[in-house]
Order: structure tokens, then C-alpha cells, then sequence
């Protein structure tokens, strides 16, 4: 009887595979009825709960078009989607917004999802991985590269504004901020042509011996009708996700003073939101023991996070009517230091373990606490 419950039965993956498919459809009918309004309450409940389920078809869709192309295009094509859409939704609030809270949006976005991934997404696929399989193994020299990429570019993007005199306050003059946008694409882009190039095996997922697997051999790849149809679909998704995101953004503000926490929190929601189809992929790559498919994942999502976001917002702070705050805090940039030894000593290994998923956790939750509280 236990057995019979959980196995899925052909009528309940029709109707998973129906669901999927409509869902997408059905998130941007609830956008065009929630954009620019002001809902009731049981609407904002409502329009919430559509959002998660455009979440979970996102996640779906990814996995199809991933399983199609394979690793590390995969997890690229996922990272590059959200990033597209998270910019998006940055200039759209900052448009949305005035003064102090506007200028700091990007940063506190930005910020967010390299913690998010780094310590939420990674820690969290760590620790399930090896529940479900002891101890995983990865590829430390493509995950190390990648963290490389991150920390160099949150470093020059979002640290060293804090330590420039040549502007008032923790923003870059025009030139310094032209100089980072254009170092941030050619790191993005430098190590995009390792992943998808010569050292691809190095992002690899890899079985307990160590032993590269280049695809999944448990069932055929879709067709590339059904590639494309999913690719489609996950476009759509994520256009609903962030506008959806963005239609509930007065009733997460709402809440957001009610409960006394800063308004820079709302950059952390953005981040949440936008990264919680990454998060899922994630996770279910790491209980299939694909543990360096999380990994491409989560650092691969910081990376584009960073080196396309505060590219495209720095051309895009040509017109917008605030100034551009990029430097963190004194408090942000101690965690980001700590962040950046224990994903080091995660890393090198090549092995995953309990203890580090914990940490990492404890790490994510800390960012949240000292976000909301500092």
C-alpha cells in the first residue's frame, strides 16, 4: 500500500504534465489582472498562490530544456533567463521608487542573490545531497573558477564603491562605473567560454569514483519540439513570476513597515523570488546526485547576478532619476568575507558533507536576521 501511494501513476503524471503546461498561461492572466491595481487582500492571497505554481512550472520547464541540451548549458541557459528577467524587475521598481530606497535597490538585490546563492542555494544542496547520498562529489576546479568569478566581481562591483573618494557617498563616478561594467562582462564572458569550451568536463556532474557523466542515461532526452515548446514556456514563466512579484509588491511593503524592517529588505524579497526556480532546480539535482549541477546552479546564478546586473544597471542609471548606490555596509561586507573562506573550504575537497550545508545555512539565515533586523 506504502509503495502504491508514493509511485507516481500514469494518470497523475498526465495530469502533472497537463498542469505544467497550463500554469504559465494561467500566470499571465493573473499579471494582466493584477497589473498597476490595487487588490483586495483575498486577491494578493490569491494572485500569491498562482505565483508559486508558476514557480514550480518554471522549475519543470528548466529541467526539460537542461536534460535536452545537457550540463553546463543547462544551468546557463536557467542562470541567464532569471538574470534577464531580475533586471527587468530592478529598473521597474527603481522607476516605481524614490530617493534613498531607489538608489539602493540594485545593490541590495545584487547582494542578496549572492548570498542567496552562495549560502541558501549551495548549503541547502549540499545538505540535501548528502542525506540522500553520504558524501557527493563535485569537480573543485570548476566550482573554485567559479567562485573565483564571484568573489572577484562583488568585490569590484559592490565592495570597493565603499572605499572610493572620488564621489560622495558609496557610488562610483561615471568613468569608475563605466570601468566596472566593462570588467564585469569580459569576467562573465571569460568564463563562460571555460564552461562551454575547452575545460566543459570540469562542470560536469561526476559519480562517487570521481568518474565524469556527461548525460543522464536513465531515460531519452525530449525531442526538440517539446525543447522548444519548454523554453517558451519558461520565458513566460519567469515574465510571470517577476511581474506577478511586481503587481504584489505594495502588500510586501505593506507588511514590510508594518513589521519594522528596513526597506532595503524588499530587495532581498526580489532576490528570493526571482532565484526560488534556481533554488528548486537545484535541489532536485542534488538528491539525484547531481550535486556539480547544483553547484553550476547556484554559483553560476551569483555570477550572472552580478556580471550582467550591474552592467545593464549602470547603462540603464543614464536615465534613471536617481543616483546609483552600489557600496555595501560595514556589516554586509563581513559576511560576504566569511561567506567567501567557508565556500573556499567547501570547495576544495571536492566532497560535500553535512556539516557544510550547515553552515552555509547558518550563514543564509544570519544574512536574513541582520537584513531584517541590523
Amino acid at each position: 500500500m506504502a509503495a502504491a501511494a508514493t509511485t507516481p501513476t500514469p494518470t497523475m503524471r498526465r495530469v502533472f504534465q497537463s498542469w505544467v503546461w497550463v500554469v504559465p498561461i494561467l500566470g499571465v492572466a493573473a499579471l494582466v489582472f493584477s497589473w498597476e491595481r490595487e487588490l483586495p487582500v483575498l486577491a494578493y492571497i490569491v494572485v500569491g498562490a498562482v505565483l508559486v505554481g508558476v514557480v514550480l512550472s518554471a522549475v519543470h520547464h528548466a529541467e526539460v530544456v537542461a536534460h535536452r541540451v545537457g550540463e553546463p548549458y543547462g544551468s546557463l541557459v536557467l542562470a541567464v533567463a532569471v538574470t534577464v528577467i531580475e533586471v527587468a524587475l530592478i529598473i521597474t521598481l527603481m522607476l516605481g521608487k524614490a530617493g534613498e530606497d531607489a538608489s539602493t535597490l540594485a545593490r541590495d538585490t545584487a547582494f542578496a542573490a549572492v548570498m542567496i546563492t552562495i549560502n541558501g542555494i549551495v548549503g541547502l544542496s549540499i545538505l540535501v545531497g548528502s542525506l540522500r547520498h553520504n558524501t557527493p562529489r563535485f569537480n573543485s576546479e570548476g566550482a573554485g573558477g567559479a567562485l573565483a568569478v564571484v568573489v572577484t566581481l562583488t568585490t569590484l562591483t559592490i565592495i570597493v564603491p565603499s572605499f572610493t573618494v572620488s564621489e560622495p557617498g558609496a557610488q562610483f563616478t561615471p568613468l569608475q562605473l563605466a570601468f566596472v561594467a566593462v570588467a564585469s562582462l569580459v569576467l562573465w564572458g571569460a568564463f563562460i567560454l571555460l564552461q562551454t569550451g575547452r575545460h566543459r568536463d570540469f562542470f560536469l556532474p561526476v559519480g562517487k569514483s570521481g568518474q565524469i557523466i556527461d548525460e543522464d542515461t536513465h531515460m531519452d532526452p525530449p525531442s526538440n519540439k517539446a525543447t522548444w515548446v519548454s523554453l517558451g514556456l519558461l520565458l513566460v514563466s519567469l515574465v510571470a513570476v517577476v511581474g506577478l512579484a511586481k503587481a504584489m509588491s505594495p502588500a510586501i511593503e505593506g507588511v514590510v513597515d508594518a513589521a519594522g524592517i528596513p526597506e532595503t529588505f524588499v530587495g532581498v524579497i526580489v532576490a528570493l523570488v526571482v532565484l526560488l526556480p534556481e533554488g528548486m532546480a537545484a535541489t532536485k539535482a542534488a538528491a539525484r546526485n547531481r550535486l556539480q549541477t547544483s553547484l553550476n546552479l547556484g554559483i553560476g546564478s551569483a555570477m550572472a547576478s552580478i556580471g550582467l546586473t550591474i552592467p545593464a544597471i549602470a547603462v540603464a542609471s543614464i536615465w534613471l532619476p536617481t543616483p546609483l548606490t552600489l557600496g555595501l555596509g560595514p556589516v554586509q561586507i563581513v559576511l560576504f568575507l566569511l561567506t567567501v573562506a567557508v565556500a573556499t573550504l567547501t570547495i576544495v575537497p571536492g566532497r560535500a558533507t553535512r556539516l557544510q550545508g550547515t553552515v552555509h545555512l547558518v550563514l543564509f539565515a544570519a544574512f536574513l536576521f541582520l537584513s531584517a533586523t541590523p
